[in-house]
């Protein structure tokens, strides 16, 4: 009979025939650790989910091209409420393209070639938007040469929508002229736009990977041998269309 210990109640092995018993002892000492965190990422959810009413939302304006990312125009002035407007979350990735930048930061282009790729089905549940302080002309320049073209770009360019959410030279932080993270939005029974929930780089101004949960590049790294180790995400071998 199998000595793994699988799910809670029903085991599944999860390493070959020829495993020894000391590998099988410590892989199922493992998955008890894996359901621990998978238990805790449910409370956590839920307790994300369970939050109170968050502040009430300015009238933020950002500029907004057409959706087929090649054309270079008409522009035109997109609210948060017009993201809001048909009741479902907006979800928004704040990405770190400072105006005088020609390139994003490499992080955050990582964690948008996923959210570009996943698009398709998350757009089945929120409204879903990148937002960068760069002009909305250059946003657009580099999205179409990367090849991000199922997620729309919105530049704050025009708006103190950043330095609101803290991610624009913040306190904590005040060399830093953009922040990266993730919010969430939501129209409220009052008609009002509210913030839901924010996650940024860093838990605090020595730590991060506050905001690995939105790339997986980290839990592929996470379960290899060698880890992550310091790698740093670069634009470099990223091949741009001309």
């Amino acid at each position: 009979m199998s000595t793994s210990v699988g799910t809670k109640e029903t085991p599944i092995e999860r390493y070959p025939s020829g495993a020894g018993p000391e590998y099988i002892a410590a892989r199922n000492e493992l998955l008890k650790a894996e359901w621990e965190l998978r238990d805790q990422l449910e409370r956590v959810a839920e307790m994300r989910r369970k939050l109170p009413t968050g502040a009430q939302m300015k009238s933020y304006t950002f500029q907004e091209g057409p959706k087929d990312i090649a054309q270079s125009g008409p522009i035109k002035n997109t609210t948060l409420a017009d993201l809001a407007a048909d009741g479902r979350s907006v979800v928004v990735w704040h990405m770190m393209f400072s105006p005088d930048a020609e390139e994003p930061c490499s992080m955050c282009a990582m964690v948008v070639d996923g959210i570009n790729a996943s698009a398709p089905h998350l757009q089945q549940h929120v409204n879903l938007g990148i937002i960068g302080k760069a002009p909305i002309e250059k946003l657009r320049s580099y999205a179409a040469r990367r090849g991000w073209d199922k997620v729309r770009f919105l530049s704050s360019s025009e708006s103190d929508f950043n330095a609101d959410m803290h991610l624009e030279h913040p306190a904590w932080f005040p060399d830093a002229d953009q922040m990266p993270g993730m919010s969430v939005f939501k129209k409220g029974d009052d008609g009002a736009v509210r913030h839901v929930y924010t996650v940024g780089a860093h838990f605090d101004p020595r730590t991060e990977r506050g905001a690995d949960l939105m790339s997986p590049v980290w839990s592929v790294l996470d379960i290899i041998p060698e880890g992550r180790g310091s790698w740093y995400a670069g634009n470099d071998y990223i091949k741009l269309k001309a």
